[in-house]
C-alpha cells in the first residue's frame, strides 16, 4: 500500500525515538503534590520563554483556554474575541459551561480584530444591567484564518485600548511557535501584552499530549486551583512532560520547514483549475483553499483514495496542514496527486 500523506492537523504527529527516550528515562513524581521534578522544569522552561512568572502544564489547549477565562472572570462577564475563534467554534460551549461568561464576537479580517472594532463593544461600567467586558481574547496564529499570523503592531494597539478600559487580555497561543519562527518575533515580546497566554506542545512540536498556560504568580497559582477542580490534576505526569520539554527544546526551529513545505502546496494549488487560492495568506503551516469545480466531499473521497487525508475548512473549502511527519518528498508526491484529482 502506497504512504497515506495526512495534512488534516498537525496534531496527528507522532513522538520520535529520541522523545521516546526522553519520556521512557523521564523523573517522575506526585505532581498534584507539586513533586514531578520533570513537570517542574517544564514549566519553568516555558515560563522563561514566554516571559511570564510562572506556568502550569495542562492536558488540552482547550482546558489551558478556559482555566484562563475562568480564572480572570467571573459568571456573568463577557469576553469579546474574533468570530472564528477557537474558544467560539471548537470549545464546546465552555465558557458558558465552566465560567458562566458569555462571548461578544467581531467579525475580523483574517482572524484580527482592530480597536476601532473593539471599542464600541466594551459595555459601560455604569451599565448595571448588562454584562461586565473583562477580557480581550486573541488567537495567534489564526486557525480558522489560515494560520494567519496576527500583526504585533495591532496586537500592540488593542493592548493601549484593553489598559484605557481596565480589561485583562487573553492570547491563544495554540500554535504562536508558529507565528514567532516565521514573523522572527520571539514568543515572550507577543505574550508580553498579555495577562495570560496558552501554548501547545502537540501540534508542530510534535508531543503527543500536552499545553501550557502562564502569566503572573497569582493567576498560575488560582489556575492551579481550577485545573484541579475540573479534573485536570494528574499524577506521575511527567512522562508526558518530558516529551513537551523534549519538544520545546528541539522542535521549535525546524517549524520552518513545515512553513516552506506549505507554501510550496500553495503555490502548486495556484496553478491548478477548479481551486481558488490567497497564497499571501499562507503566513505558516496551514493551506486554505475554496474548491469551485467539485463538491468538497467529492474531492475529499477523491484525494483519500489517491494518499492524502485532508479535512473541511468550510462549506467549500479544504484545509492542509503541513507538520513533521511530513517530509519534502510526501509534499512532491502530494503535488502530483493534486494534479490528478483536479485536472481529472
Amino acid at each position: 500500500m502506497n504512504r497515506i500523506i495526512d495534512l488534516r492537523s498537525d496534531t496527528v504527529t507522532k513522538p520520535s525515538a529520541e522523545m521516546r527516550k526522553a519520556m521512557f528515562d523521564a523523573d517522575v513524581g506526585d505532581d498534584v503534590y507539586r513533586e514531578d521534578p520533570t513537570v517542574n522544569k517544564l514549566q519553568d522552561y516555558t515560563a522563561e520563554l514566554l516571559g511570564k512568572e510562572a506556568a502550569l502544564f495542562v492536558p488540552t489547549g482547550l482546558m489551558g483556554n478556559q482555566i484562563c477565562l475562568n480564572v480572570l472572570t467571573q459568571p456573568g462577564d463577557e469576553v469579546i474575541c474574533e468570530r472564528t475563534a477557537h474558544i467560539f467554534q471548537y470549545e464546546s460551549g465552555t465558557p458558558a459551561k465552566l465560567s458562566g461568561i458569555q462571548l461578544n464576537l467581531i467579525n475580523g479580517n483574517k482572524g484580527v480584530i482592530i480597536p476601532e472594532q473593539i471599542e464600541p463593544l466594551i459595555r459601560p461600567e455604569s451599565a448595571y444591567y448588562m454584562p461586565r467586558t473583562k477580557v480581550i481574547e486573541i488567537e495567534n496564529t489564526h486557525n480558522v484564518a489560515g494560520g494567519t499570523i496576527i500583526p504585533l503592531e495591532e496586537i500592540k494597539r488593542v493592548k493601549a485600548l484593553a489598559d484605557k478600559y481596565n480589561l485583562y487580555m487573553h492570547l491563544d497561543g495554540a500554535r504562536l511557535w508558529n507565528a514567532s519562527v516565521a514573523s522572527g518575533i520571539s514568543p515572550s515580546e507577543y505574550a508580553g501584552f498579555f495577562d495570560t497566554v496558552s501554548v501547545c506542545l502537540s501540534k508542530g512540536l510534535g508531543a503527543p499530549v500536552g499545553s501550557l498556560i502562564a502569566g503572573d504568580k497569582g493567576v498560575i497559582e488560582e489556575a492551579f486551583r481550577v485545573r484541579k477542580a475540573i479534573g485536570g490534576g494528574m499524577r506521575q505526569v511527567g512522562i508526558i512532560a518530558a516529551a513537551g520539554l523534549y519538544a520545546l527544546q528541539n522542535n521549535i526551529d525546524r517549524l520552518k520547514e513545515d512553513h516552506d513545505k506549505a507554501r510550496l502546496l500553495a503555490d502548486h494549488l495556484s496553478g491548478l483549475p477548479g481551486i481558488e487560492i490567497e497564497k499571501e495568506y499562507v503566513h505558516t503551516n496551514i493551506v486554505m483553499f475554496r474548491v469551485t469545480g467539485k463538491k468538497i466531499d467529492v474531492v475529499l473521497t477523491e484525494l483519500k483514495e489517491n494518499g492524502i487525508l485532508a479535512g473541511p475548512g468550510g462549506y467549500d473549502v479544504i484545509r492542509f496542514v503541513t507538520h513533521l511527519d511530513v517530509s519534502f518528498e510526501d509534499i512532491d508526491a502530494a503535488k502530483e496527486i493534486l494534479t490528478k484529482v483536479f485536472t481529472d
